[in-house]
């Protein structure tokens, strides 16, 4: 049997770089039942709820949407169950002691596949305010406009 190589991206959470400031960001193995592998290995799932969680010393993905797996029997998954996250010791206990501080959150950034195995990138992440979100996209803009006023005058096109 051939193993799979490289990386395949299931599902990204692309509103979470904009509603939160992105501090560290860590690899997670998924403990998950066949369904939702094959599920998963057909492209469908949804981020857009999903948090993480420390429950007694473990970490936990809660509200991760993956739909039934459509060939699937009576042993099908539950769709929104909270799934555990495998990390390593240290890397658990650093997350506990930073999620203790207030408005740090564990988000999850994207869900993909390596190696044959599921993964999931997770993030340390303090929340934007509106301002902050009216910042960003403020400079963004002005970023833009001087690339394109730069690219004018490369071209002699003021």
């Amino acid at each position: 049997m051939v193993k799979e190589r490289g990386q395949k991206v299931i599902a990204s959470n692309r509103k979470a770089r904009h509603d939160y400031t992105i501090l560290d960001t860590y690899e997670a193995g998924v403990v998950l039942v066949g369904t939702e592998v094959k599920s998963l290995r057909m492209g469908r799932a949804s981020l857009v709820d999903a948090f993480g969680q420390v429950d007694d010393g473990e970490i936990w993905l809660h509200a991760l949407h993956i739909p039934e797996y459509v060939a699937g029997t009576w042993t099908n998954h539950e769709v929104r169950r909270k799934r555990k996250l495998l990390l390593h010791r240290q890397e658990i206990e650093r997350l506990i002691g930073k999620t203790k501080e207030s408005g740090l959150s564990l988000i999850p950034l994207q869900m993909y596949f390596k190696d044959g195995y599921v993964k999931v990138e997770l993030a340390l992440a303090r929340g934007k305010k509106a301002y902050d979100k009216r910042q960003d996209l403020a400079k963004k803009d002005a970023d833009r406009e001087i690339r394109k006023a730069h690219g004018r005058a490369l071209k002699g096109r003021y």
